[in-house]
């Protein structure tokens, strides 16, 4: 059995939530989901049942992690970034098609940033706070805006 921690007020309804993972109040993890060890789930964070998420990963208060998604090691969620799973969402759609979107290795993804479905963000992308991303972001891409555009690279000079 795993041995993490998970505070007084939060409802974990998983049985895979990894070593050392730490699970901070009012945040709620559904039956199915997979969180990996290391990982950092701040207040007010939900995660639904068709999600995985690896290891040493820090999801910041207010998040919300809907199906299909994928987050590998080391990645970072800001505060209140938005994900979505629905290109046409309505109300009561039988025809909803779930869309995944992966969140590669270490990218990190800025407060309150959206991030429309089906996407990838490469591995150690940065998307700045309050941008809306609606395209696949590359490896090593630093996007930003509404629409998020590219506006440089993570490397030595720039080493996120």
């Amino acid at each position: 059995m795993a041995e993490f921690f998970k505070h007084s007020h939060a409802l974990v309804e998983s049985d895979t939530i990894g070593d050392g993972t730490r699970v901070w109040a009012f945040a709620h993890i559904l039956p199915g989901a997979r969180i990996g060890s290391g990982c950092n789930i701040c207040d007010g964070v939900y995660i639904e049942g068709n999600v995985v998420v690896g290891n040493d990963v820090t999801i910041k208060c207010g998040v919300q992690l809907w199906d299909g998604l994928r987050v590998e090691d080391g990645a970072f969620i800001g505060p209140n970034a938005t994900f979505t799973n629905d290109s046409f969402p309505r109300s009561k759609n039988h025809a909803f098609h779930l869309q995944h979107t992966l969140v590669k290795a270490g990218a990190s993804i800025g407060a309150n940033a959206t991030i429309l479905p089906g996407l990838t963000i490469g591995a150690r992308a940065m998307v700045g706070a309050g941008a809306v991303v609606t395209r696949d972001v590359p490896d090593g891409a630093i996007v930003m805006g509404n629409p998020a555009r590219i506006t440089g690279h993570v490397d030595d000079e720039n080493p996120a």
